[in-house]
């Protein structure tokens, strides 16, 4: 994939610093406007993609190219506008949760009871592996305990909004639904794993000597108008810097999708194989994406009968345990714990493909 750090790694408008300014005004109808233009559009992609296959172009359906050029017309503004939505609407949430709030929820709790609400939050803040780091390390300074600050490092980027609409949108709810639960509970148990293994001496000393110092943030409530523009300039930085790589994902489906023999990937990515779930897992943390530009590779591997576990598990570890991430991390983290929390994260989602694959 393309450079991912440029697509991911910026942090979202609601983080950044509140201006003092008045809300700025926001007509009443351009809202009503702008839910009646995505809706229109979003119905419309469905029978635009045939007419421009079939009629336009005058493919036929069942043949490869065909397949290809429809499943290519249709995904690219079907995915692009589910980003759009969530991206907005995510922006707007997101400004309730700011680090300093999130700081605040995490602090003090309980060990149990910290990686449940760390993993909870790291599905509602939306953040990649490597936007998620700068968080982690306030956590740490903050005096947070290390296994919460896990929980909440493999949450945010595995389950997040993005991925959660997309794949009810593209799939139903049954798959967003597993996979919400099973990333929910890898994250709480990689979590509580690596907090119970007593390894925070394996901190770098200047996070631990920063711990002192402590943090305070001065922050004051936002207008309704104020909120929407952040969704506004959400949608502006977020997708207009993610929609080439959507679009590349959406190709690379699209190639799957009409000239891959489905023999290939059933005996490749099958379920029969111990093997195929932890060569999935290699191979999907040096090609790092955002969730986005997997979907349509998902759909397009699952369509040619790739088992749904090797799948997940491919895209868990694109999105969870990627090597921006890791040097990242490297900067906090001596190589030991490290090492323990790739360990503990890969061998999760490994038996997540497993679980997969022998239930479904």
């Amino acid at each position: 994939m393309a450079d991912p750090a440029a697509t991911c790694c910026s942090p979202l408008p609601g983080f950044a610093a509140a201006s003092p300014a008045a809300p700025p005004a926001i007509a009443p109808r351009r809202p009503v406007l702008a839910v009646l233009a995505w809706t229109a559009a979003f119905l419309l992609a469905s029978p635009v993609a045939d007419g421009l296959t079939y009629r336009l172009l005058g493919l036929r359906p069942g043949t490869a190219l065909g397949d290809a050029v429809r499943f290519f017309a249709y995904e690219v503004p079907h995915v692009l506008l589910l980003l759009v939505a969530v991206v907005f609407v995510i922006g707007v949430v997101n400004t309730w949760f700011t680090p300093a709030r999130v700081r605040t929820l995490l602090a003090g709790r309980r060990e149990s009871v910290g990686n449940v609400l760390a993993a909870l939050l790291g599905v509602l803040t939306p953040f990649c592996s490597c936007s998620a780091v700068p968080l982690f390390i306030g956590f740490v300074e903050a005096g947070v305990p290390l296994g919460v600050t896990f929980s909440f490092l493999v949450s945010a980027p595995l389950v997040n909004e993005v991925a959660l609409v997309l794949l009810l949108g593209l799939f139903g709810w049954k798959i967003a639904s597993l996979y919400f639960v099973t990333g929910l509970a890898l994250a709480m148990l990689a979590g509580l794993i690596l907090g119970r293994l007593g390894l925070e001496r394996h901190i770098e000393p200047w996070v631990r000597e920063r711990r002192a110092l402590g943090t305070s943030a001065v922050e004051r409530e936002l207008a309704l108008p104020e909120r929407l523009l952040e969704g506004v300039a959400a949608v502006r930085k977020v997708v207009g810097k993610t929609w080439p790589y959507v679009i590349v994902g959406i190709g690379v489906g699209a190639f799957i999708h009409g000239w891959v023999p489905e023999g290939l990937l059933a005996s490749f990515m099958g379920r029969s194989a111990w093997w195929t779930v932890p060569l999935a897992v290699g191979l999907g943390v040096p090609m790092y994406a955002s969730t986005a530009t997997l979907i349509p590779i998902v759909q397009a591997l699952l369509a040619k009968g790739a088992a749904l576990g090797t799948v997940l598990a491919f895209m868990m570890a694109v999105v969870a345990l990627s090597l921006p991430e890791f040097l990242l991390l490297r900067r906090v983290l001596k190589p030991r714990l490290l090492g323990t929390f790739i360990a503990v994260v890969a061998t999760g989602i490994m038996l997540v493909g497993w679980l997969f694959n022998a239930v479904l």
